[in-house]
């Protein structure tokens, strides 16, 4: 079974057992954390959309947090003599996936 959430305006497909780094989350490391924000949930038989959600949660464990490496953007204007240099490093927290719950059966 699998399941499609949005979290830090994204969205990912994730299944059992899966460990993916999201963006940061304000939720200490070991804890549980709850995802109701479900768009899809998938099986072998079909997928439910839309009300058939309703209810329908993913459970994670927080593994842990961290920045990720970094991004170097440089600006560069010829005969002007103007350069730029900037660097980024985005926090994450990963998670592991531990339970997809299911919505109404109707």
């Amino acid at each position: 079974m699998y399941a499609v959430l949005v979290t830090g305006g994204k969205q990912y497909r994730v299944m059992k057992g899966e460990t993916l780094r999201v963006e940061k989350l304000e939720v200490e490391e070991g804890n549980e954390i709850k995802f109701d924000n479900v768009l899809m949930l998938g099986d072998g038989e079909g997928v439910k959309l839309g009300d058939a959600l309703k209810g329908a949660t993913v459970t994670a464990k927080v593994v842990g947090h961290g920045r990720a490496d970094k991004v170097r953007i440089v600006k560069f204007r010829r005969r002007k003599h103007h350069r730029k240099q900037m660097g980024h490093r985005q926090h994450y927290t990963e998670i592991e996936i531990t339970g997809i719950a299911g919505g109404d059966k109707k």
